[in-house]
């Protein structure tokens, strides 16, 4: 078994559809699918879909003839449908709002549902009150709650102070996880905003570890991941000798491949990257390197050499 073969048996990695392609269009869709498996995949993660207009049904018999299994998002929360409001109609319009993307992601036979739950997602115009984010918390939770009855787990992405002012690090994650009294909600954090917040990546990792179920690696400037000032690959290495066993994302964005409004909302004003197929692969190397620098890598390679034959 070579290192690259045990790397996917011990790591389970999904690929951003948006690495590939502006969206999960007819048109688009099957040929990004593709592209993602040949790089070496077998998850993906889908971008935000509308539960009352997409054919779950053809859908997820793109993904099953492919043996693809999405992770759905969440988009961010808007006005009149905002789990973080005062008013109880917008706070029920949003936990609903989120319960119909859990019934797509049962739909497309998938078990996990990451996103923005908790509010807006967009540059933020002040600081979040602590009220607003306990009454998040609460309904995060208990979507969370009937998320896990029906199979799925649902993350919470950590974004950083220019998307959103309600969580920026995984001190924060951990209280809001606590605030929710849920024993089912996890944190999905992200090298590229851990890189803006965090003044240790891989200790924020750590504190967050007991709740961790989505490690996301992006690069600085949200190209190739062995490229930029986030050094992944002893990400990953800490990650894994600190015992995380969740699912690890890869996530990039081009400006070239991004429809324009996404790219806009994004602040993708350049080309970090121009082949996607290199760029998937690149990321599997990086991801590669550090699980082999690892302790665990190291022993299960050495393992493997002296394997009988």
């Amino acid at each position: 078994m070579t290192v690259d073969s045990q790397v996917r048996m011990a790591l389970d990695v999904a690929c951003h559809i948006n690495v590939f392609a502006r969206d999960a269009s007819a048109e688009l869709l099957p040929a990004a699918l593709d592209a993602i498996v040949e790089a070496g995949y077998s998850r993906v993660v889908l971008p935000p879909l509308d539960p009352a207009t997409t054919d779950a049904t053809a859908l997820a018999r793109l993904l099953s003839d492919r043996g693809l299994t999405p992770i759905t998002i969440a988009g961010g929360q808007s006005a009149g449908a905002d789990v973080s409001s005062a008013d109880a109609e917008e706070r029920a319009a949003g936990a609903a709002m989120l319960r119909s993307v859990v019934d797509l992601t049962v739909a497309l036979g998938g078990d996990q549902m990451n996103g923005v739950p908790y509010g807006p997602f967009g540059p933020p115009t002040g600081p979040t009150s602590p009220a607003a984010v306990e009454r998040a918390a609460r309904e995060v939770g208990a979507v969370a709650d009937d998320a896990h009855e029906l199979g799925v787990a649902m993350t919470f992405e950590v974004l950083n102070r220019y998307e959103t002012s309600l969580m920026n690090t995984a001190a924060q994650a951990m209280a809001f996880v606590e605030a929710s009294g849920s024993e089912h909600l996890r944190i999905h954090l992200d090298t590229f905003h851990m890189a803006i917040e965090e003044a240790d990546i891989s200790g924020a990792i750590r504190l967050a570890l007991p709740k961790l179920a989505y490690l996301e690696l992006g690069q600085s400037g949200r190209g190739a991941l062995s490229a930029g000032v986030v050094d992944v690959a002893d990400i990953v290495r800490c990650a894994v000798d600190d015992g995380y066993r969740g699912r690890w994302g890869v996530e990039a964005f081009s400006r070239s491949i991004l429809s324009e409004p996404v790219a806009d909302m994004l602040a993708i004003w350049r080309e970090p990257y121009d082949d996607a197929r290199v760029l998937a692969e690149d990321a599997l190397q990086v991801i590669q390197r550090g699980w082999s620098a690892s302790t665990v890598g190291r022993r299960a390679q050495r393992l493997s050499r002296n394997a009988p034959a």
